[in-house]
C-alpha cells in the first residue's frame, strides 16, 4: 500500500473517529517513508487518543521541527503547545515550561493570534494551579473571548474550564459548577476536539471532587461514557481521571471493578510515562484493600502512595483503627489536622477524626470535630458532605446518650446516601440507626437496620464491617446479660415461652407480685416496652442461651 493510500485511509479513519485504525495506518506509512507535517500531526493525534503518549510526543516534536524548518511559526507553536499541555497534564512542569518557552520564541515578531492566546490561557491555568485563582481568572475570561475571536472552540472551552475552576477555588461553588457544566455540554455535544475533551473531563471531575459533588461527577461520567462508546479505541481517561473513576466505582458498590481499575491505574501511571498522580492511584488501591480486610496489602499500598508523594491520611488512620491501634490513629489525625487549614482538605480528615475520637471515648474532641464538619458542609454547599457531617454528628450524639437527636441527624444522612445510590455509606449509617433504635427501645427496627447493613457488607466483601457488626451485637448481648440477675434471666426465659405471671410464679414457687417485679426489672433493664419486645430482644441477642443453660 502506497504512502498516499495509507494517508487517505488514515484521514477517513480519523473522520470516523476510529482512532486505532488511523494510528495503525499512519504508523505503517511513517515506517515506509517519513510523514510530512500534516501526516505527523495526524499520527500524534491518533497516538495520543489511543493512549500512546510517548509516540504522540515524538510525532509532535517532529512536526514542530518540520514547521520550524519550513518557517511556519504558527504550526511550530501549535505543536510545541500541544507537547507542553500534555506534559503539564502529567505534572512534568519543567519540560512543559521549556516547550511553552519554545512556542513563545518561534512566535516572536508575529501578530496576536490563536497560538498567543493559547499561551496566555496556559499561563493562567498554571497560575491557578499554583494557588492564585484570583489573579488567573481575568486572563481566563479573556481566553474565552479570544476563542470566539479566533474561531477556536477548544481555546474557548479550556479557558472557560479554567474560569470555572477559579470560581470554585475562590469559594463561588454554584457559579463555578455552572461553568463546568457548560464545558461538559460542549464536550459531550462533540463541539470540543477529543484531544482536549479528556483534559476537560478530568478537570471537571477534579472540581466536583474538590467540593464533594458526587452526584454531578457521576452524571458527567455517565454522559462522557456514552460519548466515548461511539469512538473505538479511544483512551479518554488519564492521570487523576483514572483515580476518580475508581472512587466513583467504589461509591456505587462495584468494588471488584474498582479494584481492577485501581490496579490498572497504578500500571498506567507508573510508566513508561510517569504521572504525578501515581500516589493517588496507590492510595485508592489501599482504601479498597482496607475496606475488604486485606490489611497487609493495604499497608503496602499506603506506603507506596507516600513514596509517590500522596499523604496516606485519612486512610492510614482508619487502618490503624481497624487494627485496634486507636491511640496511633488519633495521633496521625491530630498531626494531619494541625497541618491542614484548607476547608476541603479538613473535610476529608474530620469524619475519621470523629470516628476515632468516639472509639477512644474522647467525646469533647469528637463533638468539636463534628461541629466543624457541619460548618464546612454549609460553606461548600455540598449534599454529600452534609450527609457525612450528619452521620458524624449522629455518632457523637449517640455516644453522648442523646439517641433521639442522633436519630434525626442519621435519618438525614441515610436519605442522602440512598439518593446517591451509595450502598456502603448507606449501610454504615444503617448500623448507627440500628444502634440508636436499640437505645430507644425499638428492637424490631434495630434488628431490621442491622440485618440490612450486614447483608450489604457481605455482598460488597466488607469483611471488617461484618466482623465489627457481629462484635457490636455480641457486646450488646453481653451487656444485657450483665445487667440481668440469674433469676431475671430465668423469668425472661419463661416469659419468652409464653407463660403468664401466674404460671411463672407457680413454676418457680414465687408470689405473683415478685414475678411482676422481676418482669418489670427485665423490661426496664433491656429498655423495651413489652413482654413481646423483651422476647424478641432475648432471641435476637442470645440471652435465652444462658437461661436454658441455667435451667
Amino acid at each position: 500500500m502506497s504512502t498516499v493510500s495509507a494517508l487517505s485511509r488514515a484521514r477517513a479513519a480519523l473522520a470516523r473517529r476510529s482512532w486505532g485504525k488511523a494510528y495503525a495506518d499512519l504508523a505503517r506509512a511513517d515506517a515506509a517513508a517519513p510523514l510530512d507535517a500534516d501526516g505527523l500531526e495526524m499520527l500524534a493525534l491518533a497516538a495520543y487518543l489511543t493512549g500512546r503518549d510517548e509516540e504522540a510526543t515524538g510525532a509532535w516534536t517532529r512536526a514542530h521541527q518540520d514547521a520550524v524548518r519550513l518557517h511556519d511559526p504558527h504550526r511550530a507553536a501549535r505543536a510545541a503547545i500541544r507537547i507542553a499541555s500534555g506534559l503539564t497534564f502529567r505534572g512534568e512542569s519543567a519540560p512543559a515550561t521549556g516547550w511553552f518557552a519554545r512556542a513563545r520564541r518561534v512566535l516572536e515578531g508575529c501578530d496576536d493570534c490563536a497560538e498567543h492566546a493559547w499561551l496566555r490561557t496556559w499561563d493562567a491555568l498554571t497560575q491557578m494551579w499554583s494557588g492564585d485563582p484570583e489573579g488567573a481568572q481575568p486572563a481566563l475570561a479573556s481566553g474565552v473571548a479570544d476563542g470566539g475571536r479566533f474561531d477556536d472552540r477548544d481555546l474557548s472551552t479550556m479557558s472557560l474550564l479554567g474560569e470555572g475552576m477559579c470560581m470554585l477555588l475562590r469559594g463561588d461553588v454554584r457559579g463555578g459548577l455552572a461553568l463546568l457544566d457548560e464545558v461538559m455540554v460542549a464536550v459531550t455535544s462533540g463541539e470540543v476536539s477529543p484531544l482536549h475533551a479528556g483534559m476537560a473531563y478530568c478537570t471537571v471531575i477534579a472540581g466536583c471532587a474538590e467540593v464533594f459533588d458526587l452526584q454531578r461527577a457521576r452524571q458527567w461520567t455517565a454522559a462522557l461514557t456514552r460519548w466515548c462508546d461511539a469512538q473505538p479505541d479511544l483512551v479518554p481517561y488519564r492521570g487523576n481521571c483514572l483515580v476518580h473513576r475508581c472512587e466513583l466505582l467504589q461509591l456505587e458498590g462495584a468494588w471488584g471493578a474498582a479494584v481492577a481499575a485501581a490496579h490498572r491505574a497504578c500500571e498506567l501511571l507508573a510508566g513508561p510515562v510517569r504521572w504525578d498522580t501515581l500516589g493517588s492511584a496507590y492510595y485508592q488501591l489501599a482504601e479498597l484493600h482496607r475496606l475488604r480486610g486485606e490489611f497487609a496489602a493495604a499497608e503496602e499500598a499506603y506506603r507506596r502512595a507516600a513514596r509517590a508523594g500522596r499523604r496516606p491520611e485519612p486512610g492510614l488512620a482508619l487502618l490503624r483503627l481497624a487494627q485496634g491501634r486507636v491511640d496511633t490513629a488519633a495521633a496521625v489525625l491530630r498531626r494531619a489536622l494541625a497541618e491542614d487549614e484548607d476547608p476541603p482538605a479538613r473535610a476529608r480528615l474530620l469524619p475519621v477524626q470523629v470516628e476515632v475520637a468516639v472509639a477512644a471515648g474522647d467525646l469533647a474532641s469528637a463533638r468539636a470535630g463534628a461541629e466543624e464538619l457541619d460548618r464546612i458542609a454549609e460553606l461548600l454547599d455540598s449534599s454529600s458532605l452534609r450527609a457525612v457531617a450528619a452521620s458524624a454528628a449522629g455518632a457523637v450524639l449517640l455516644a453522648q446518650g442523646d439517641a433521639r437527636s442522633a436519630l434525626r441527624r442519621l435519618r438525614v444522612a441515610a436519605d442522602v446516601w440512598r439518593g446517591l445510590d451509595a450502598p456502603y455509606e448507606s449501610a454504615r449509617v444503617g448500623v448507627l440507626i440500628g444502634l440508636t433504635c436499640r437505645a430507644l427501645g425499638d428492637q424490631e427496627t434495630s434488628s431490621m437496620e442491622l440485618d440490612g447493613a450486614r447483608a450489604v457488607f457481605a455482598r460488597l466483601g466488607a469483611r471488617p464491617d461484618v466482623e465489627r457488626l457481629g462484635k457490636l451485637v455480641t457486646r450488646a448481648a453481653d451487656r444485657a446479660r450483665g445487667r440481668l440477675t440469674a433469676r431475671e434471666i430465668q423469668v425472661l426465659g419463661l416469659v419468652a415461652s409464653g407463660r403468664t405471671n401466674r404460671a411463672i410464679a407457680r413454676e418457680l414457687g414465687l408470689s405473683e407480685r415478685t414475678v411482676a417485679r422481676h418482669v418489670h426489672n427485665v423490661l426496664t433493664k433491656l429498655g423495651v416496652p413489652s413482654r413481646a419486645a423483651a422476647t424478641a430482644y432475648a432471641y435476637e441477642n442470645g440471652l435465652l442461651e444462658r437461661s436454658a443453660a441455667q435451667n
